[in-house]
């Protein structure tokens, strides 16, 4: 995963862009979830790496989620949860794509 890309969509240092993807996406999660963005999910995830300014060592890459990274055990939980496979649309898929 691109740093450029986190910030492109919306994902910055200062908070969330105005009227940006990250917007979108979290008022999306929010009204989903009942009013509040929870806790690991897309937004939160996407926004910590934001706020961090680096996507390095999160374990999202070009080409895929690498063992043993803070990604794959993102995933691994997920799967767990929604019964071993990653939901489209969830966490490590939004993520990931991005």
């Amino acid at each position: 995963m691109s740093d450029q890309n986190v910030r492109n969509a919306g994902f910055t240092p200062s908070g969330i862009t105005a009227g940006s993807l990250a917007s979108s996406l979290m008022s999306q999660e929010a009204k989903a979830s009942g009013g509040g963005v929870p806790s690991g999910g897309p937004t939160s995830t996407l926004q910590e790496l934001g706020a961090r300014g680096t996507t390095h060592s999160s374990g999202y890459t070009s080409s895929g989620i690498s063992g043993g990274s803070r990604a794959s055990d993102s995933m691994s939980k997920e799967a767990t949860c929604h019964g071993g496979g990653v939901p489209r649309g969830g966490t490590t898929s939004t993520v990931q794509s991005i």
